[in-house]
């Protein structure tokens, strides 16, 4: 407004922010949010419990590998992406522009289009990578990074580094590293 009157957009900009602020932080629930920081501290003491409850659970189910292992943390994820949902669906937790305050005929969303050629290219920039490097060396790279892999003491960095500096791609570094660990899976949370 300096310059000149706001864009439409604009107008709505500043709108959108002061409707975030009301409905979704949840500061316009006090009548002052930061007075002796009172609310603030209320918050974040809540947010302490339920962090140290989680702690508790975890430690409960004998750590976070084993947690993970019973699909604790997924489970939880999932359970509460559901509430959340089901808040947004009911009304019962504002999201602007998603369940309040939304402006008619839902724009479609902009997608990047990446050219075609780009790809093409990279794959013509392998291609040649792999014909011009020396083959052996980058093999021998890849093979010590597997061997390493399977040896948990082994620190992988340096090795990883050799595999680089043989011109091993990414690509072919992730093999590597697949045919000792695997491909995570995520288990079902339901």
């Amino acid at each position: 407004e300096a310059l000149a009157l706001p864009t439409e957009e604009a107008v709505r900009v500043a709108l959108r922010t002061q409707q975030i602020i009301a409905e979704e932080t949840g500061v316009a629930n006090t009548i002052d949010p930061l007075g002796g920081a009172y609310f603030v501290e209320a918050l974040t003491d809540r947010m302490e419990q339920q962090a140290y409850e989680y702690f508790a659970k975890i430690d409960q189910l004998g750590g976070m590998v084993q947690a993970v292992k019973e699909g604790y943390p997924q489970r939880e994820i999932a359970d509460a992406a559901f509430v959340y949902q089901r808040e947004l669906e009911t009304g019962v937790r504002k999201l602007v522009g998603v369940n309040a305050y939304t402006e008619g005929g839902g724009d479609e969303t902009p997608i990047l289009r990446i050219d075609p050629r780009f790809e093409s290219d990279q794959v013509q920039r392998i291609r040649a990578l792999r014909e011009r490097r020396d083959g052996e060396r980058t093999a021998t790279a890849l093979d010590r990074l597997t061997t390493a892999a399977r040896d948990p003491n082994q620190n992988l960095m340096p090795l990883l580094l050799e595999a680089t500096r043989a011109e091993a791609t990414e690509g072919e570094i992730v093999q590597a590293l697949q045919t000792v660990f695997g491909t995570y899976t995520e288990t079902p949370a339901f």
